[in-house]
C-alpha cells in the first residue's frame, strides 16, 4: 500500500525517465488490447522509463537508416556542446564539400562562417545534408573521422547492429542501422539532453531567406508530441520517430520503410495511440528521494538514507494499479564511511505477485566517519547486539 501510495505522490509531477536497454514487456503486464496493424519494413512502440517494447515488428531487420542518422550526429554535437569542445556561438568555415552535399538542405554557401547554433537548426529541423557535414568537419576535422566517433558512440550506447559512414544519412555502402537502435539512440538522446532536445520540436527555421518546415507533421498535429525525426530514401522509404508525453509518461513509436509522408505519421500516431489507450504509468521514486533508512555505525549520524538512483516509473494494463506491489533487498546496516550512490540493494516491483521490474538502490548521500568516541561506542554496541 506504501509502495502504491508513493507511485500516485509522483505520478502528475515528473516524467519518465530513459531506460539503457530495449526489452520486451513481461508477459504479466503485456495488454491482452490488439496492436494495429502496420505495413512498414519494421516498426514498434517503446515505454521511455523501463525500456519495455510494448509491441514491435522486425525491430531487429537491417535498415537504411537515412535521415534518422543525423539523430546521432546530433548526439555528438551535443555532447561536444556539453563537454565545452564548441559553443553555439562558435562561426564555422563551409567548405566546399559540405556546400556541395545533396539532398535535403539548408542552403549554407561554401567559404561563408556560419554559426553552430545555426547549422544545430539546420540539421534537425530542415535535415540538412550540408549542416551535417559542416557540423562533422567543424567537431572531427572531417567528415571520416566523425564517423568513426559516431561507431564509438553507438558501441558505447548499445546499438549493437550499426555501422555510420557519414553524418547525414546519405545511402552509402556498411551505412546501416535498425528501428530498435535508432529508438535506443532516440531514449538516449532524449535522457541525455533534456536542455537541447527542445531543438526537435521547433516547427520551422529559416536561413539564407529560405523558410522549411519541420518535416514532422505530428508537431502540428497532437501537442503532447515533441521530437523526433523524419527520414527518407529510395531504398529506406518514409521513416520516423515520434515521441509524446502524456500526463508523466513518455512513449516512443518508431516507423521504418512506410509509404509516404502523410502514412508514415498516421502509423506513428496510431502506434502511440495504441499504447496510450492499452498502458498507464505510475512514478514510484525520484533520485534522492527516501525509500528506506537503514541503521549506520561509526558515523555522524545513526541512520542512512536509501534511495533509487534514477526515477522508478511502471507501465501496466490500464486500470490495473491494485496489481502493484514491491519488496526491498537491503542489508540490516551499514558502516560509515560510505559513499553517496554506493549501490546497497535492490528494490523487486511485483504485478500480480510475478516479478517485473528490478533495480539497485542506492545511499543517497555520503556518510562520513564519526568522532573517535561514537565509533568506540558503536564498536561496543555491536558486539552487544
Amino acid at each position: 500500500m506504501r509502495f502504491l501510495i508513493y507511485f500516485i505522490s509522483f505520478l502528475f509531477f515528473h516524467p519518465l525517465s530513459a531506460h539503457s536497454a530495449l526489452e520486451d514487456i513481461p508477459d504479466a503486464v503485456k495488454s491482452k488490447i490488439s496492436t494495429p496493424d502496420i505495413e512498414a519494413t519494421s516498426w514498434l512502440v517503446v515505454d521511455f522509463e523501463t525500456g519495455w517494447v510494448l509491441a514491435g515488428k522486425n525491430t531487429d531487420q537491417r535498415i537504411e537508416p537515412a535521415s534518422l542518422t543525423k539523430l546521432m550526429t546530433s548526439y555528438l554535437v551535443f555532447d561536444a556542446l556539453r563537454n565545452n569542445e564548441i559553443a553555439m556561438e562558435d562561426m564555422v568555415h563551409i567548405s566546399k564539400k559540405a556546400w556541395k552535399t545533396g539532398g535535403s538542405r539548408m542552403f549554407i554557401r561554401v567559404d561563408t562562417q556560419v554559426s553552430v547554433l545555426d547549422l544545430v537548426q539546420g540539421l534537425i529541423v530542415q535535415s540538412g545534408n550540408d549542416a551535417g557535414v559542416a557540423l562533422a568537419e567543424h567537431i572531427s576535422g572531417s567528415e571520416q573521422g566523425f564517423a568513426s566517433r559516431m561507431n564509438l558512440m553507438a558501441a558505447e550506447l548499445g546499438m549493437t547492429n550499426t555501422n555510420f559512414t557519414n553524418s547525414s544519412g546519405i545511402p552509402e555502402d556498411n551505412h546501416y542501422s535498425t528501428a530498435e537502435d535508432m529508438t535506443l539512440l532516440s531514449m538516449a538522446l532524449i535522457r541525455k539532453f533534456p536542455e537541447l532536445y527542445r531543438y526537435y520540436s521547433q516547427s520551422e527555421f529559416t536561413y539564407n531567406g529560405i523558410t522549411q518546415q519541420n518535416r514532422n507533421i505530428l508537431l502540428g498535429r497532437d501537442p503532447t508530441v515533441d521530437g523526433i525525426k523524419t527520414g527518407y530514401t529510395k531504398n529506406a522509404g518514409y521513416c520516423l520517430i515520434g515521441t509524446a508525453l502524456r500526463d508523466g509518461i513518455r512513449l516512443l513509436a518508431t516507423v521504418t520503410g512506410s509509404s509516404g509522408t502523410t502514412t508514415r505519421a498516421d502509423q506513428v500516431q496510431s502506434l502511440l495511440q495504441y499504447g496510450y489507450g492499452a498502458y498507464e504509468g505510475l512514478i514510484a521514486y525520484q533520485p534522492g528521494a527516501e525509500i528506506k533508512s537503514l541503521p549506520l555505525w561509526f558515523g555522524e549520524t545513526s541512520q542512512a538514507s536509501i534511495g533509487v538512483q534514477k526515477k522508478l516509473g511502471i507501465i501496466f494494463p490500464r486500470g490495473k494499479s491494485d496489481k502493484l506491489s514491491a519488496t526491498l533487498e537491503l542489508p540490516e546496516s551499514l558502516e560509515a564511511p560510505i559513499a553517496a550512490g554506493t549501490p546497497v540493494g535492490y528494490i523487486q516491483v511485483k504485478y500480480d505477485q510475478q516479478p517485473i521490474y528490478r533495480t539497485s538502490l542506492q545511499v543517497n548521500q555520503s556518510y562520513a566517519e564519526g568522532p573517535w568516541h561514537k565509533r568506540i561506542l558503536d564498536a561496543i554496541k555491536k558486539l552487544i547486539y
